[in-house]
């Protein structure tokens, strides 16, 4: 029987703090890299050990800025260049995914573009948590693990044993997600509606169904503004809300998003770690995504089923 490929885990340097987590669950060593960069800001990534035959898990969040992406293109580019047997891309937030279709106009869709250039580089399988839009996965044109935050939210939610638990989606694209989890957690489900003049900016909500009395649970991909789910959370509130507390695999966090957090209604957010946060809160909470991961990582090694990770 042929020998099996060895397994190596690398980081790009956005995510360097999850994979070395991953890496402790998986009990290995993480791989050296190098990347140096140029007086310009240019940059080589740089494999520093031997990946000849290997199976190279990549681990690296595309966040903002674009250099995070590039460096993971590089990072596959040279690793194929290198004979590395399998590529595989662990992206935990893969950035661009809002830009998933024309909503107007002359625009790009830019979660396609990022998708290509993936494939273009030489990457053999992607993972990725909490997609902002399912149908993404028809983007790529390699195998996608698409993995949800749901698998580890859920049971938290249960251990916290709220007397009174219902769900809420923090506008109407979200009504899937939150009807799973309502679905999950046995628990009834509410709706606010929301109305946008343009990106980032809330006009009006609604809430639709009965929160009087309730503990209340917001549920979402991404919080970044927090425009939109701090507006939830203090209209469930007036509507007669005892509690509200925000579940979120994403924390983009940018602009006023802190401020809007800590001056809300909001009781308690929690998010896993696929982002860094830029400040701490005591608002805030992180649910490690490494124990998750490690398992799904060693389990694509070991060709065996990840469909346990597919609940939403």
């Amino acid at each position: 029987m042929p020998r099996k490929a060895p397994l190596k885990v690398f980081t790009g340097t956005a995510t360097s703090y999850l994979t070395e987590q991953i890496c402790k669950y998986l009990n290995i060593e993480m791989g050296k890299t190098s990347c140096p960069r140029f007086s310009d800001g240019e940059f080589e990534p740089c494999y520093e050990e031997t990946i000849r035959g290997s199976y190279v898990f990549i681990v690296q969040s595309t966040f903002p800025s674009t250099d995070n992406l590039w460096e993971l293109l590089l990072m596959i580019d040279a690793a194929k260049r290198a004979s590395a047997y399998k590529v595989i891309a662990v992206i935990p937030y893969f950035g661009y995914a809002r830009q998933d279709r024309k909503d107007k106009p002359r625009v790009s869709i830019g979660a396609k573009v990022a998708a290509d250039v993936l494939s273009v580089a030489g990457v053999d399988r992607v993972i990725v948590v909490d997609l902002h839009a399912d149908q993404i996965q028809g983007f790529f044109n390699v195998p996608v693990d698409h993995l949800y935050a749901s698998s580890l939210f859920v049971p938290f939610i249960n251990e916290m044993n709220l007397p009174n638990l219902v769900i809420a989606s923090p506008d109407v694209g979200g009504t899937k997600r939150a009807n799973t989890y309502a679905k999950l957690l046995k628990t009834d489900m509410v709706i606010c509606h929301k109305t946008r003049s343009k990106a980032n900016v809330v006009d009006n909500m609604t809430v639709i169904g009965d929160v009087e009395g309730k503990d209340v649970i917001l549920v979402d991909d991404i919080i970044d503004t927090a425009g939109t789910i701090t507006k939830a959370a203090d209209l469930l509130m007036a509507k007669g809300a005892t509690s509200v507390r925000a579940f979120a695999t994403h924390p983009v966090l940018s602009g006023p998003a802190y401020e809007r957090i800590e001056n809300s209604k909001l009781q308690e957010v929690y998010f896993t770690d696929t982002i860094p946060l830029k400040k701490q809160s005591d608002k805030i909470k992180i649910i490690p995504l490494a124990p998750l991961l490690a398992d799904v990582i060693d389990k694509v090694y070991y060709y065996k089923s990840i469909s346990t990770f597919y609940i939403q």
